[in-house]
């Protein structure tokens, strides 16, 4: 019996975009346990790897629109997790930090990231782990090269 290559191609996307869902849904139920939404943990993480980005920057980053990151940067100053300072020179743009409080939920969201990460993918050999590396890099630069650099 052959193997039809595009059947075991799209079964291979769908297991992907299967196993993409479930540990999704899995870290918004965890998140959730400390108060944040996927969203918020990424601007947190973002902003704890380089505080003083501009709104502009930060969506950039997290690949969506200014105006989602502006809504979502409005929420989490209300709860004191980030705040906007000017920019000297630049009247139009702040940039953001995180509050003292926003840094330690920062810090319990990353443990629990790395519990998270640890438990499934660090469960994999580490061939294993590289081999999966390798063809996730090939399959991005695929993409990549469909849709531009900034993908």
């Amino acid at each position: 019996m052959t193997i039809d290559p595009q059947a075991s191609v799209l079964r291979t996307w769908f297991r992907f975009l299967r196993l993409h869902r479930r540990i999704t849904a899995r870290a918004a139920q965890e998140f959730r346990e400390l108060g944040l939404s996927i969203p918020q943990f990424d601007v947190l993480s973002t902003l704890s790897e380089q505080e003083g980005l501009s709104q502009q920057e930060l969506a950039e980053r997290l690949y969506v629109t200014k105006g989602n990151v502006s809504g979502l940067i409005d929420r989490m100053a209300a709860q004191k997790l980030v705040e906007r300072r000017a920019i000297p020179g630049d009247r139009r743009s702040n940039a953001l930090y995180l509050t003292p409080e926003g840094r330690a939920l920062t810090e319990k969201g990353l443990a629990l990231q790395r519990r998270l990460v640890g438990a499934t993918l660090g469960g994999l050999e580490p061939g294993e782990v590289e081999a999966l590396d390798v063809l996730l890099v090939a399959w991005r630069d695929r993409v990549r090269a469909l849709s531009g650099p900034e993908a």
